[in-house]
């Protein structure tokens, strides 16, 4: 078996039809049918004659990933989807069968596709170490990951939701293409965003990120009133407006810095909270998200209670960083730069 990235466009546009449909499509919609490609030089010269003029490096890059995506992915094979319509999290699934051709669907950019069982949830990013995410961060539409031991980890992410990083067997590789195995990674915006992820999770441990996210909550407006470390009934943070933090709305916040997502149980201690509290408001600060029952949960009170994931903790941490104080500022150095986020996808 092998694992395969297989993107779902420059902005994730053919991602919600993949998941719906059981599919993993690619682009190139002026190719067509690629089924009568027999070998690596029929598709070099399909590329050749329907793209006149274009690049040789650029002509050999799409052939390793549509020679791939037509020959080398099997059933049985791992995909991995870094979702582009929902940041920080991947989609895992199993290919069910090889190489087809949807010649009713209308959009060409969908046609060509394998079949995919898909996972019912995706995985949160924040579960994923830094190596792993580097790789997955290839500048390509179809590409196989093997640094880092990727095969072994993947599998057990998707299996078990753990990155077990500590593995030392080595994926072979032998069968692949190597046009298309670990490609050089682009400094999007995505990329950055794993890297800043990964250094909060490593940085503010427990407690500590207890004390980040009060950090933030003071400057956007609140007085907080942390917990010590410990048994805390389900309330870390203790928060509201005014000068004796005692204005409305007054907010009760639990954080839970571990990288699995959070049960529904969480949610209803939370509520519990609230009510125990007379609080207006409660925040879950879930660093690896939250199981799908207890989004339902969320969505039912979404006129009281919020979650954090790590992505909302991230864009909320990037939106107060130059008004936090600055020994917070030295634990997360961050410079403002400008990126274009223009990795191609066919």
């Amino acid at each position: 078996m092998t694992a395969w990235v297989v993107r779902a466009g420059a902005r994730g546009a053919n991602e919600q039809f993949n998941l719906d449909r059981g599919r993993a499509t690619i682009g190139w919609p002026n190719l067509g049918d690629i089924a009568a490609c027999r070998s690596r030089e029929d598709v070099r010269a399909l590329v050749e004659s329907r793209e006149p003029g274009i690049p040789a490096n650029r002509a050999s890059n799409y052939t390793a990933q549509l020679w791939a995506f037509r020959n080398t992915i099997q059933p049985g094979d791992l995909i991995v989807l870094p979702l582009k319509s929902r940041p920080g999290y991947v989609q895992f699934g199993r290919v069910t069968g090889g190489y087809a051709f949807d010649a009713d669907e209308p959009d060409p950019t969908r046609q060509k596709f394998v079949s995919v069982d898909w996972q019912p949830e995706p995985v949160a990013k924040a579960v994923i170490a830094q190596d792993l995410l580097y790789t997955l961060g290839g500048a390509m539409t179809v590409f196989s990951p093997s640094r880092h031991n990727a095969l072994e980890r993947l599998e057990s992410v998707a299996a078990t939701g753990v990155d077990p990083r500590a593995i030392t067997t080595t994926p072979a590789h032998e069968n692949l293409d190597t046009n298309v195995t670990d490609p050089d990674t682009a400094p999007t915006i995505e990329a950055i965003r794993d890297r800043v992820r990964t250094h909060v999770a490593a940085t503010f441990r427990e407690h500590q990120l207890t004390h980040l996210v009060s950090d933030v909550l003071t400057v956007l407006g609140f007085q907080c009133e942390v917990s010590p470390p410990g048994p805390d009934g389900g309330v870390d943070i203790i928060a509201g407006r005014g000068p004796l933090g005692l204005d409305a709305p007054t907010l009760i916040v639990e954080v839970k810095s571990e990288s699995s997502p959070i049960d529904v149980k969480v949610v209803r201690g939370l509520h519990s909270a609230m009510v125990q509290h007379k609080a207006d408001q409660g925040l879950l600060v879930a660093w690896g998200g939250v199981t799908k029952p207890a989004r339902k949960e969320f969505e039912r009170d979404r006129t009281m209670l919020r979650v954090w994931d790590a992505e909302a903790m991230l864009d909320k941490l990037f939106e107060t960083y130059d008004r936090l104080p600055a020994g917070t500022r030295a634990q997360i150095p961050l410079k403002q730069v400008w990126v274009l986020d223009d990795v191609e996808t066919p």
